[in-house]
């Protein structure tokens, strides 16, 4: 699984970007919210990912915070959402409108979302209720080093959600390394 990408911003031709890692381009469909953060072609980029494997082809999605895309992993859980309308959800509403949307039951501010009707707005209000957690909206809790990012990823990797995974991180001491790291926080998640 690929989990994060980094590298040079190649292309941008919206939801489409591609990131250049040392010779091997990546194309990358990301939601609005990132397209429109991203830094000038040419310039340093690090995107988390989510790679989605069907019968027919393979998609990469990049996200530049860990709520967009465990936001867009919880979409994908919802039966009738497919990457293409997780996506979509993403770049029409931020994950704090879509966490008050849930929180307020608001399924008529889902409707305003192009692809989205109303039975699709309620099943993602009924399924969403509770998953999506209070600091979901809140600026991501920066992961500050290539380590903490590298073990936040093992985490989710192991089946973990991604606020347990950031509660763990809280835990661990700041220069801890990704090895220790992962043993810490498992240690701490077992309990």
């Amino acid at each position: 699984m690929i989990g994060r990408i980094s590298g040079l911003l190649a292309e941008k031709a919206p939801p489409l970007v591609l990131v250049d890692v040392q010779g091997v381009g990546y194309e990358l469909d990301v939601p609005m919210s990132t397209f429109c953060n991203l830094p000038a072609l040419g310039e340093r980029v690090t995107l988390l990912t989510h790679f989605v494997v069907r019968e027919d082809a393979q998609q990469l999605f990049g996200f530049l915070t860990p709520a967009e895309r465990g936001t867009f992993r919880e979409l994908l859980r919802i039966s009738g959402v497919g990457p293409r309308t997780a996506l979509g959800i993403l770049s029409g509403l931020s994950v704090g409108e879509l966490a008050q949307a849930v929180s307020r039951q608001d399924g008529a501010r889902l409707v305003k979302v192009p692809g989205i009707g109303k039975k699709t707005a309620e099943r993602m209000l009924l399924e969403l209720k509770g998953r999506l957690g209070p600091d979901i909206g809140a600026p991501a809790s920066s992961v500050a080093s290539d380590a903490q990012a590298d073990i936040v990823q093992a985490l989710l990797a192991l089946g973990y959600q991604e606020r347990e995974a950031q509660a763990a991180l809280k835990a661990l001491p700041a220069n801890v390394t990704v090895s220790e790291g992962i043993k810490l926080a498992l240690k701490s998640l077992s309990r």
